[in-house]
This record gives structure tokens, C-alpha cells and sequence, in this order.
């Protein structure tokens, strides 16, 4: 197809390749699309029942948020509001 991205050939650890570029397509990040189309790819994984188990990011605090954006490495957190570290959070 002339314009598609072939990301998977760079990732060969992707166990559903096809269900990666439809997350691409989609907007995911590439980590996020990673994660999701091996989880589902794995039959002891079960990512539709797995979540739910946190409270909304709306119920944390502003001290939580940011430990967790750091965790995970998001830029500029320490200029960001509650919202715009949910978003970022969310966004990731």
C-alpha cells in the first residue's frame, strides 16, 4: 500500500503486527499500540477485563499525578496543572 508506514518491520517483538498499525492509525503511540496488540495477542491476557481496578486520574491527587508522570517520563510535568497532567497522562 503506498504510503503505509511499515513500523513492524522495526519492531519484530510485535506478536500482532496488524492490530499494531491499526492502533497507529488510530492515533496511538507506539508504545501504547505495542503493549495492546501483544496483550491481546497472548491468550492468557485478558486487557478488556484487566482495567477498572484504579480510580479515575480525576480522584488522585495533584502529588500522585505527578509521581506517576514521572514513572513513565512525561516532559514538563512540573509546570502542569491536575488537568493538564491527566491529559498528559491519558496522552501517553
Amino acid at each position: 500500500m503506498a504510503g503505509k508506514r511499515d513500523e513492524t518491520s522495526d519492531n519484530s517483538s510485535l506478536k500482532d503486527p496488524e492490530l499494531y498499525e491499526t492502533l497507529r492509525d488510530q492515533g496511538y503511540s507506539k508504545e501504547k499500540s505495542a503493549r495492546i496488540s501483544n496483550a491481546r495477542a497472548n491468550p492468557d491476557m485478558h486487557p478488556s477485563r484487566t482495567g477498572g481496578k484504579s480510580p479515575p486520574y480525576e480522584e488522585w491527587t495533584k502529588d500522585e499525578l505527578y509521581e506517576r508522570a514521572q514513572e513513565i517520563g512525561i516532559e514538563g510535568r512540573s509546570d502542569m496543572s491536575k488537568d493538564e497532567l491527566i491529559d498528559a497522562l491519558r496522552n501517553h
